[in-house]
Order: structure tokens, then C-alpha cells, then sequence
């Protein structure tokens, strides 16, 4: 198929993969196109947000994103340090400056219209960008579609094809029973399988040092959520956990080992701690690896953290299985379902990524090609009609807690796959046909709209919470 592992793991910024990241996306790709048509009669741009991304756009930062994007900025190259003074100064100007090319007026609540009622056809994250000349006449539309996982679709129909086999593909394979069939066909495990297709795009070593890539931002993620205190933006004001529980961790475990005894699970509160650091940097807008999504960004981090440091001789190549693995279970959840919890609701973002996790950590610890398969369809199965709805439009509550619940889930999915000998009655490929007739029967009030569940019984949060 044609996704690669390198479009399902991309380095961005919190909060949102498809409300943060694809726009940002989307909003570049429209500012080229304006400055390659020469269009210097233009006086204004307007962006129109649609569905979900009208519905949740303000709490999960889309409208900076679009900015940013006309700006110029990438998803994994800006500088989250500086760029709140870059919106602040086109908030204070009421100006900015298209690629840093062409400067055009501005104003943030004029320009930027959230729509929360209507959806455009194809997608809920629908995207309408119009550049207007002097007179308001437009010259240039384009609709965009952020489909999840931070991918763009643009000027799409309905009937439109997303993924087609590569003739160029290795192994192309469209499921989990083809995908199954290759690995004995080959006898290869699924990381070596992805691994040879991948090798159609880059050398081996271009895709190990991409993935080396990876892995140093998951672990500068979770160091830098193990540093930082205060609240997180919004007006929940919900507090970060992560440094508190990372130094209680440290004390305890000195104390345990003075005294010769130690809490066995123990390793669950680590997991626990590095889902939370992951998602709490997340939530304020910090560097992450969108693993497949920013909402569902934690669990791969916490999982591939657990190997690391509590399996006896991890190492890199076993870093490489995990993540190749992963995104094989990935691409399937994407082509077959969704990975939009504006689509399908949080069992395609929490769901897949929990399922992802399991395969990976199967592998590393010695599983085949079966067992994998199986846990990956034990961690989905066990997400299937989890509803994606954010307190406040806020990727806080209760997606902070559900990252790290999904993680420990999906270690004990891996550890129950393991124990069986491969065969299951229930395969990966009904599980993921399930969650997308599942999802394509959920109510719009339950997919990232904020007008069903948790969102609108959590009422009058008081301030300084420490939910997440």
C-alpha cells in the first residue's frame, strides 16, 4: 500500500495531528500556490473551517496553525519556542506576511471563520481557503481535507481513491491475512517486510537513521514533559502531573531498594509517567512524534520507553522492529478504517495507536508474524465504540489519562498474545472493519465535536483541577 512509515510517524506540534498539523499543512501548500500563480492582487485571504475542525478548531489551536502555515512555518521544523511571538505580533499588526513574501492585511476573527454547524462533503475536517483581490472578488479556492494522522486531501469528490497499491511496492499488501501471507510466504517478520518496502524510497540507511530520528524526539518528549510544571493552556487550567510523579517515581524506587523490596507494578506507573509527559507537552502546544495521531501521541513513546528501559537487551535494532512493526498495523488501521476520531471517534486514534503499540512490543519480545497480529487485534478490539469527546475542545480531558490507560493495555495485550500459540478467532481484519462501521454509526456529537459525552457533562470545571 501506499503509505509509508514515515507519513503515519511525522515530527509536529501539539495539540491536534488533524486539526493542528494538517492545517498547518494546508495552509502552506494554499500560500504557494498563491505566490506561484503571481497573484500579487491580493488583498486578503480568508480560511473557513468546517465540522469538527469548526466545532473543536479554537480549543485545539487550528486557527494559530493556519497562520502559521500562511507564514511559511512546517509542522516539524517551527520553533515552538518563537512562535507565540510570531502570532502575537500578527495579532498586534493585524498583518502578515505570506512565506514571509507578500504582506497583506490580516484580522484574526474576521479572517478566520469557524463553522459549527455545516461540513463540507468527503470529510469533517474540511477546510475552505479564498484568496480575495482589492475589489473582493475571489481568484483563488481551494478546499482541503485533514484527514487524521496530520494528512491532506485536497479538492476532493466523494468517490475519491486515497490509497492504490505502488507497482514499485515490495509486498504491497491491502490487510492483515495478505500481509500475513507474505511474512511466511518470504519468511520474513512484518519489520523486515515493511523494511523492504520502505527500501523503494530510501537505503537502509536512510530509513534507519529516519526512524533513530524518531525515537530521539519521543525521548526529548518525554524528558522535556518530566521537566516542565504549571498548567496547561486552556481555560481548565488542568495541571501538569508528569514532574511530580517522575520525582516520586525516583524517590520511591531509592527507598524500595534501601529496603530491599519493590512494588511489582511499579513499571506500570513508569509507562504511566511517560504517556502522561507525552501528552501533557502535547496539550501545550511541544515537539511530538505524530504516532499515528498528536491525540493518541503518548502510548507508541510509553510503550517503546517500556522496552527500553525494563526489557533485558534492548537496543536500537529493537527500537527499529517496534516502530516498523507499528506502522504496519498502522497503515492497515488507515487504509481499512480511520485514524480520525473526527471520523470514527477515539477508537481510530487511541485504538489504533494502543493496537500499534501491542505489535510493536509483540515483536521485540520474540513474537511471530500471528502473535503480532493477534495482539495488535486484542489491543483494538478492546477500544471499539470509544467516542472522542474533549472537555472545552480541549485535547486535555480526557485524552491525557486515556493515552496512558491505552498504554498499560496495550503491554498486556502484547503479553496475552504471547502466551498463545498465534491462533484467535477473532482476526485484526474483522476488528478493523468493525471500528470503521462502528465509527460511521457513532453520532456526530461523539466524534471531536464536543457537543456529547464528557464535554458536555463535565460542566462548570472548577479552576486548578488536577483531572486530566
Amino acid at each position: 500500500m501506499s503509505i509509508s512509515v514515515f507519513d503515519l510517524f511525522k515530527v509536529g506540534i501539539g495539540p491536534s495531528s488533524s486539526h493542528t498539523v494538517g492545517p498547518m499543512v494546508a495552509a502552506r501548500r494554499f500560500a504557494n500556490y498563491l505566490l506561484a500563480k503571481k497573484l500579487v492582487c491580493i488583498a486578503r485571504v480568508t480560511v473557513e473551517l468546517f465540522g469538527s475542525l469548526g466545532a473543536t478548531g479554537e480549543g485545539h489551536g487550528t486557527p494559530n496553525a493556519i497562520i502559521l502555515g500562511l507564514l511559511g512555518e512546517q509542522p516539524d521544523l517551527v520553533d515552538v519556542d518563537t512562535m507565540r511571538q510570531a502570532l502575537d505580533r500578527v495579532a498586534e499588526e493585524q498583518k502578515l506576511s505570506l512565506l514571509g513574501t507578500l504582506e497583506i492585511p490580516f484580522r484574526f476573527r474576521e479572517d478566520i471563520r469557524l463553522n459549527k454547524h455545516d461540513a463540507l462533503p468527503f470529510h469533517t475536517n474540511g477546510m475552505r481557503f479564498s484568496a480575495l483581490d482589492h475589489r473582493g472578488e475571489c481568484v483563488l479556492q481551494r478546499d482541503f481535507f485533514s484527514v487524521g494522522g496530520g494528512f491532506i486531501v485536497e479538492d476532493a469528490g466523494t468517490d475519491v481513491v486515497l490509497y492504490k497499491d505502488e507497482k514499485n511496492q515490495a509486498y504491497p499488501f491491502n490487510n492483515a491475512k495478505e500481509l500475513l501471507e507474505h511474512c511466511e510466504r518470504q519468511q520474513f517478520s512484518i519489520a523486515e517486510l515493511i523494511l523492504a518496502n520502505e527500501q523503494k524510497r530510501y537505503s537502509e540507511k536512510e530509513i534507519r537513521v529516519k526512524l533513530n530520528e524518531l525515537w530521539a524526539v519521543m525521548q526529548a518528549c518525554v524528558a522535556r514533559g518530566c521537566s516542565q510544571v504549571g498548567t496547561l493552556p486552556g481555560r481548565l487550567a488542568v495541571s501538569r502531573r508528569a514532574p511530580a510523579l517522575y520525582k516520586k517515581l525516583l524517590s520511591t524506587h531509592m527507598v524500595s531498594k534501601e529496603k530491599g523490596h519493590e512494588d511489582p507494578l511499579v513499571v506500570l506507573d513508569w509507562v504511566t509517567l511517560y504517556a502522561l509527559a507525552v501528552n501533557e507537552e502535547n496539550a501545550a502546544g511541544g515537539r511530538i512524534v505524530t504516532a499515528p495521531t498528536n491525540g493518541a501521541a503518548g502510548i507508541i513513546p510509553a510503550v517503546l520507553h517500556y522496552y527500553w528501559n525494563f526489557i533485558e537487551n534492548a537496543d536500537e535494532r529493537g527500537v527499529h522492529t517496534f516502530l516498523l512493526t507499528a506502522a504496519a498495523i498502522g497503515m492497515l488501521c488507515k487504509k481499512n478504517a480511520s485514524i480520525s476520531g473526527a471520523e470514527v471517534g477515539c477508537q481510530g486514534e487511541v485504538g489504533s495507536a494502543c493496537s500499534m503499540a501491542a505489535a510493536g512490543l509483540a515483536a521485540v519480545l520474540g513474537g511471530r508474524p500471528e502473535q503480532i497480529e493477534n495482539a495488535a487485534e486484542i489491543a483494538m478490539e478492546h477500544h471499539l465504540g470509544m467516542t472522542c469527546d474533549p472537555v472545552a475542545g480541549l485535547v486535555q480531558i480526557p485524552c491525557i489519562e486515556r493515552n496512558a490507560v491505552a498504554s498499560v493495555k496495550a503491554i498486556h495485550a502484547a503479553r496475552m498474545a504471547l502466551h498463545n500459540d498465534g491462533e484467535h478467532t477473532v482476526s485484526l481484519d474483522n476488528v478493523i472493519q468493525t471500528m470503521k462501521e462502528t465509527g460511521r454509526d457513532m453520532m456526530e456529537k461523539y466524534k471531536e465535536t464536543s457537543r456529547g459525552g464528557l464535554a458536555v457533562n463535565v460542566v462548570d470545571v472548577p479552576v486548578n483541577i488536577i483531572e486530566c
